[in-house]
């Protein structure tokens, strides 16, 4: 029997799907682990999502739909990004996919040819660079520090640019650092890939977890080279149900919709006719989306004088619901350091060495306000 590609063998596994996976099964085996480790809401979805899901199972929309998503989710997503950013899309500048995930994979396999180098600011999510080495592309990290609020320098973007550069990614409101970008940042960013005539990509999954200033949408300067990467899970509580979408210029919308159309085809039926609803029904959805950011704030604002308070540094984030901890205070290597939170704290949480931040872990406060005060206990006995 042959062996397996190389481009598999190649390719790293999720350290936060396996940080993830040692909490639970420690949960499994019997013991306490607080597991701050997975980025996922705590609360269920709206009310009036639930319902939707059911009216749509009753209403029988359960078959195939158009590969690029159904004509009225996809006006609903031109009519949020109308009525929430002022931007101007049209339902063929639209695609919808199986979560934020797959509108990047389609973007990267769309975009890039072999060799193309696309420059991420880092701490960095972890399936940026595995998705785009699956490409054949060339991530160019561009590092960011704790003492700048890990937002980068535009200066130091403009430094990474070469002739190979294809496509400037940027991630704000952040994972995994909570970094909420200026808008002067992001001008700053986007007038660059107009000077160099690259593409900008732009995930905006946390839009709706702002607590500190505003959140800017990239797509504003230079709509024409500009694709914005944005979906149900964070904002609207939807993770499982795996609606994303992107918008962008035409010519990439179709080119990755024909890639879709040979993977996937269609994102699932019910949950796009729920995720219609979460965006059509906006009063009711707003409600529940200041219900969650007022928790949230309150969390990180715990989570992180807590922290601070038993001795590993953490920079106060201004959005998601990620906080970056130094764990050097723990142990120089950032995994040792996890793990020891995991095996004597039980404490779980994600080490930054596949984020690009040595020396540092992330942990979520998607999580109740028990179990975050039970884990700063935890880490704060392990400290002393």
């Amino acid at each position: 029997m042959s062996g397996l590609s190389q481009r598999i063998q190649a390719l790293k596994a999720s350290s936060t799907v396996a940080f993830n996976a040692k909490a639970l099964e420690l949960k499994r085996s019997g013991v306490d682990v607080v597991a701050m480790t997975a980025g996922e809401p705590d609360f269920q979805p709206p009310q009036h999502v639930l319902e939707a899901a059911h009216e749509a199972i009753r209403k029988g929309l359960t078959k195939y739909t158009a590969s690029e998503g159904t004509r009225e989710l996809r006006d609903a997503i031109v009519a949020k990004h109308v009525r929430e950013n002022d931007l101007h899309y049209t339902a063929d500048q639209v695609l919808v996919s199986t979560g934020g995930k797959q509108v990047l994979y389609n973007a990267f396999m769309a975009l890039l040819d072999p060799g193309d180098e696309v420059i991420v600011p880092a701490p960095y999510w972890v399936s940026y660079p595995a998705q785009i080495e699956l490409a054949g592309g060339v991530m160019v990290s561009v590092p960011t520090s704790a003492e700048e609020g890990f937002v980068v320098d535009p200066e130091r973007v403009a430094a990474a640019i070469t002739p190979r550069t294809k496509a400037i990614l940027v991630n704000s409101p952040s994972n995994p650092t909570g970094a909420v970008y200026p808008e002067g940042v992001l001008r700053a960013i986007a007038d660059l890939a107009e000077r160099h005539d690259l593409w900008l990509i732009t995930d905006e999954l946390y839009e709706h977890m702002v607590y500190d200033g505003a959140f800017t949408p990239v797509a504003r300067f230079h709509p024409e080279r500009t694709l914005l990467v944005h979906g149900a899970s964070k904002g609207y509580a939807l993770t499982g149900w795996r609606i994303g979408w992107g918008c962008g210029p035409a010519p990439l919308i179709k080119a990755m919709n024909k890639l879709q159309g040979q993977v996937t085809s269609n994102a699932n039926a019910i949950a796009q006719y729920a995720t219609q609803v979460a965006l059509n029904e906006v009063e009711a959805t707003a409600a529940f989306q200041a219900m969650t950011r007022q928790a949230y704030r309150e969390r990180r604002d715990v989570i992180v004088a807590g922290l601070n308070d038993v001795g590993l540094p953490t920079p106060m984030p201004h959005g998601a619901f990620y906080v970056m901890a130094d764990l050097r205070p723990i142990d120089p290597d950032e995994t040792v350091a996890a793990i020891r939170l995991l095996e004597e704290a039980h404490v779980g949480v994600v080490p930054g060495t596949d984020f690009e931040a040595p020396g540092y872990a992330r942990l979520s406060y998607a999580c109740s306000m028990e179990q975050i005060e039970t884990a700063l206990v935890r880490i704060g006995a392990l400290l002393a």
